[in-house]
């Protein structure tokens, strides 16, 4: 039989016989909406299923709370793959599930703005399937592992994963990611530095006694318009963005004596945003200098740049191109338009753009995809944002998909994708990425040619680079103080 019809036959039902439980578990996760390094519950609903399923579990891996590894293995020898999976949510983005209308379930409470809960249960649903193909078939020889990847938002925690060797063992890895289309992305990424700087100063009556004190609110208020004159002379592709944290008081009588800004300093190459931050660095410490107070940085976290892999790609799309599309009902596709028709015109548009003129229209009519976009590798797409998957593709040939989780359009990191987190058709895309994945996987299992393929590529696209963790070595991951991971 045709191995791609008889791989996705097969993982097809060993993922929907559990579609129940695979829902259940992303609405939980949802429910809980944890940000970064605090996803004790969510991590838990991970564990305990894939312990249910057979798997030996590692937890607090490279000093993370609520990281760990899943691993299944039939036999000694053979490829190790892995399924990369992520569980955190943002802040500020809380939203009832299933309304077209902005309804906080909290005020400033937490939410699933990037389908992290689909995304993590997606790729655990794949591992399952992966090893239940292993245990059926004794010539499938070789380890499947789940990485159970914290703060992905913020913080990085597949940077720590990598910088503490957990994937050097590793042949070849698969993720995915909930999307408005179904497609196999070829692309890099922007490589990212996250730190926090921290001014003191001096407290004084800013009527009676202005000349005592030293504010630090000027010097975070200093730093930015320094770092505003920085984006002038930085590369196109870079990024320099903040939010103050701490604006040392609500009173403007008193003069601030504590102030905190953090940033995000992004650029296409790791060298390249170690020279920005340096430079931003720099910045903090001249508006220290300016206003009299004193200056610290924590790094938050970090990330390298996407190193993409035609190999693996080629194996995943041809799956994602031989399962059936999901089928939606009248009731999926109108809940899909009255989400489409609360976006911003500006987020229509640029979503219209690129689709084409032909399909945007309908897409617009009817915003659910149900097709798969034909892969390319001709050109490296370039994403603005960064994503610690990148750690991994360093040391790894690494590969990822988007499903259809939400309407055409929508944007990520907004309330209308966390509107969707829990919608049929969430789900549906959810199941479509594990079995993609789950059927790639099997195929690199079965093939060690692929996986040389697979390396022999990456070696190549490095050039001779090697992997440089941007997170120091001295720098550790926060600890939470939340109840450990159940035993």
């Amino acid at each position: 039989m045709n191995m791609t019809i008889d791989l996705t036959r097969f993982v097809s039902e060993a993922i929907e016989r559990k579609k129940e439980a695979f829902t259940s578990a992303s609405d939980q996760i949802w429910g809980f909406a944890e940000t970064r390094f605090d996803e004790y519950q969510s991590a838990d609903v991970l564990i305990r299923a894939l312990e249910a399923e057979g798997f030996s579990i590692e937890k607090g891996v490279a000093g993370l709370a609520t990281g760990f590894i899943a691993s299944f293995r039939t036999a000694s020898g053979g490829p190790v793959i892995a399924l990369l999976g992520e569980y955190d949510a943002l802040a500020d983005l809380s939203q009832e599930a299933g309304l077209s209308e902005y309804r906080p379930v909290q005020p400033r409470g937490n939410g699933h703005g990037c389908g992290h809960n689909l995304l993590g249960v997606g790729a655990l649903a794949a591992a399952v399937a992966v090893k239940e193909y292993m245990a059926a078939h004794p010539e499938a020889v070789g380890e499947v592992r789940f990485y159970g990847c914290p703060a992905e938002e913020s913080g990085y925690g597949k940077t720590y994963l990598a910088r503490e060797g957990y994937f050097k063992d590793v042949d070849a890895a698969f993720t995915w990611h909930p999307h408005a289309m179904n497609a196999v992305m070829h692309g890099s990424s922007n490589a990212v530095i996250h730190a926090s700087f921290y001014f003191k100063g001096i407290s004084a009556h800013a009527a009676a006694a202005p000349h005592l004190g030293r504010s630090a609110l000027d010097a975070v208020e200093l730093m930015n318009i320094g770092a505003n004159y920085m984006r002038e002379h930085m590369l196109d592709q870079a990024r320099l963005h903040y939010a103050i944290t701490n604006s040392g008081g609500l009173a403007p009588n008193v003069v601030q004596a504590d102030a905190e800004v953090t940033y995000l300093v992004r650029a296409p190459k790791s060298a390249q945003v170690r020279d920005l931050f340096a430079r931003l660095v720099k910045v903090a410490e001249g508006a220290a200098l300016m206003t009299g107070t004193q200056m610290q940085f924590r790094y938050e976290g970090a990330c390298a740049n996407l190193v993409p892999n035609s190999t693996l790609e080629r194996v995943l799309f041809k799956h994602l191109s031989a399962l059936d599309a999901p089928a939606y009902s009248e009731e999926e596709y109108a809940f899909a338009k009255a989400i489409y028709e609360t976006l911003p015109e500006s987020n229509k548009q640029e979503a219209a753009a690129m689709v084409g003129p032909k399909l945007a229209p309908l897409l617009a009519e009817r915003p659910l995809s149900s097709f798969v976009v034909p892969y390319s590798d001709e050109k490296e797409m370039f994403m603005g944002g960064s994503t610690d998957v990148a750690d991994v593709s360093w040391n790894v040939p690494t590969a990822q998909c988007g499903a259809a989780t939400m309407a055409f359009g929508t944007p990520l990191h907004a309330w209308q994708t966390v509107a969707q987190g829990k919608s049929s058709y969430a789900h549906k895309g959810m199941l479509l990425a594990a079995k993609a994945m789950a059927a790639a996987a099997i195929e690199t299992l079965l093939q060690p040619e692929l996986v040389a393929k697979a390396q022999a590529e990456l070696k190549e696209r490095l050039g001779g680079e090697v992997y440089d963790c941007l997170v120091p070595a001295d720098v550790y991951p926060p600890k939470t103080g939340a109840a450990e991971l159940a035993v």
